[in-house]
């Protein structure tokens, strides 16, 4: 197990074999993200992206809340002159800007999550919380639309009524609701968010990384360009993937009956 200290100190790293932990370090704050820990999280996405020993990544978040979404009182003054936009992030964990990420991300969640950390579950692919999560699209009632792609997202996920419902009106919504809305996949006991987490990342960090990376890409082209944009490119990613040495592994641990060793070519 190993730790890496780089960035502006707003998140931790941790890695645990091809799984990296990226919490969330501003508790006395609520974990609200200011322009440092913005950057420090795309650093850490940007980071868990080029480091080819690791094959899902897990965020959570330390105190008792995962976020209280934008510290609107540090960042109002760059929104105005324009100083902030998820572009500038490069790897942006909201997914509201390109490069896209490559690599899975499945989040813990707990206590207050609202704005941000809505739309952060929204671009995460698998999202495990805990029965006291509380929810709120609060934007609207701060002068601003959603920023992170839930117009998009959330319309999508929960439906019309139910979006436009939370969106429009900043009232909250329970876990219990969240999973009812399709926007998360499980609800756990408090305490339990994080290491039911770390189980969905095992199993992912054990199938093959190029599969999961063609599945993300296949994913990601429906949702960014049509269905009928990501169908026509199937047949040239299984034809691409099918020549690798992880379809052969695949196929004789089958034959095996083992584990596969996928090493990702």
């Amino acid at each position: 197990m190993s730790e890496a200290n780089s960035g502006a100190g707003r998140v931790t790293r941790e890695q645990r074999g091809a799984i990296f932990l990226i919490g969330l370090d501003r508790a006395g704050k609520r974990n609200a993200f200011d322009s440092a820990m913005l950057e420090d999280l795309a650093l850490a996405i940007g980071e868990y992206e080029r480091n080819d020993e690791l094959r899902c990544a897990v965020i959570f978040a330390h105190g008792e809340n995962f976020t209280a979404g934008l510290d609107l009182l540090e960042l109002t003054p760059k929104l105005v002159s324009g100083g902030f936009k998820y572009s500038d992030l490069g790897i942006d964990p909201w997914g509201v800007s390109r490069p896209r990420r490559t690599k899975p991300m499945v989040l813990a969640v707990q206590g207050t999550c609202w704005t941000a950390g809505i739309e952060l579950i929204l671009n995460a692919d698998i999202a495990v919380i805990a029965s006291n999560a509380r929810f709120a699209h609060l934007e609207v009632l701060r002068g601003i639309p959603p920023s992170g792609g839930s117009t998009v997202r959330f319309t999508q996920a929960a439906g019309w009524a139910d979006a436009m419902r939370y969106m429009l009106t900043g009232e909250e919504f329970s876990a219990e609701d969240a999973l009812r809305m399709r926007l998360v996949n499980e609800v756990v006991e408090p305490g339990q968010e994080l290491p039911r987490a770390l189980e969905y990342a095992e199993r992912i960090a054990k199938a093959a990384p190029l599969a999961i990376k063609a599945t993300l890409r296949s994913a990601f082209q429906a949702r960014d360009e049509g269905h009928d944009a990501a169908l026509s490119q199937l047949n040239e990613l299984l034809f691409t993937l099918i020549r690798t040495d992880d379809v052969r592994e695949g196929v004789m641990a089958m034959m095996q009956k083992r584990e596969p060793q996928f090493q990702g070519r």
